[in-house]
């Protein structure tokens, strides 16, 4: 039975450079998406760049049955996904991406939906992955969770505190799963490289000025991480985080706020 990965949000970013990075060490790839066209648009060019099985799903949130469905469609075609990736998210953004989720307005709908996408949504994928972990007596879950989860962000409350409850999640999963060789860890990204990031170019001033080594993650930074994990290299890592965020976690003050610094000590001299 040829090793797969089962890769949720693989269609774009992060979740695509996720999918591509296991299925050129030879795994097979399982996709889901929101979007069952996108999903299939995706496991077809994973499947031609690479040569390796792939298969695209529709998954929606609040629908175990669904899940469910999934995971015993691919025991139907006799694999396995050792490996469970869990990249979709609710952003938290609320009806306004620009002004985020206001405290004083935000609907309890609202919240509950961020939680329920990325906390209860994840719980129910790995429940199906990991009854099929414990017969083999080995499997890895890693999520791709986020930096916010240590340090918070203006108008997204919902969203940093699910990314802090899927770092607890984890950890509870390491302690649970533990005894059938099942592992879990999360991938925690920084500001990354998105489309729209690298089109604004010039203009994105803090694009080199929110880390100490000067430059942020792009997807491939991610899915090494994520690959790190989800594979034998990390055999005994299990019930931790690693942090992929050029050291913006690591830091009191953001470097562009030294810069700032510099340039009006150097108006006063």
């Amino acid at each position: 039975m040829n090793k797969a990965v089962f890769v949720t949000g693989g269609t774009v970013g992060s979740g695509l450079a996720c999918a591509e990075r296991f299925a050129k060490e030879g795994y097979d790839v399982f996709i889901t998406s929101r979007n069952g066209e996108r999903a299939k648009d995706a496991a077809d060019e994973v499947s031609e760049k690479y040569g390796v099985f792939a298969k695209g799903y529709a998954l929606d949130i609040r629908d175990e049955q669904r899940v469910i469905d999934i995971f015993n469609d691919i025991d139907g075609l006799d694999r396995f996904a050792q490996t469970v990736v869990l990249n979709s998210a609710d952003m938290g953004f609320g009806t306004d991406p620009a002004k985020g989720m206001d405290f004083f307005t935000v609907t309890v709908e609202e919240f509950q939906r961020v939680f329920e996408t990325n906390l209860v949504w994840n719980f129910m994928i790995v429940r199906q992955a990991a009854l099929r972990m414990r017969e083999h007596h080995k499997g890895a879950v890693v999520f791709i969770g986020s930096n916010t989860s240590y340090r918070a962000i203006p108008n997204r409350s919902a969203y940093s505190a699910s990314k802090g409850g899927i770092n607890a999640m984890s950890k509870a999963f390491a302690i649970d799963l533990g005894p059938y060789g099942i592992r879990s860890n999360v991938v925690l990204p920084g500001t990354i490289k998105t489309a729209r990031w690298v089109e604004m170019g010039s203009k994105q001033i803090v694009n080199g000025t929110l880390t100490p080594i000067g430059d942020i993650s792009d997807f491939e930074d991610i899915a090494g991480a994520a690959w790190y994990l989800g594979s034998d290299e990390s055999k005994n890592v299990t019930g931790t985080e690693l942090i992929v965020d050029g050291g913006m976690s690591a830091q009191l003050y953001p470097q562009l706020l030294n810069e700032l610094k510099r340039k009006v000590t150097e108006s006063n001299l």
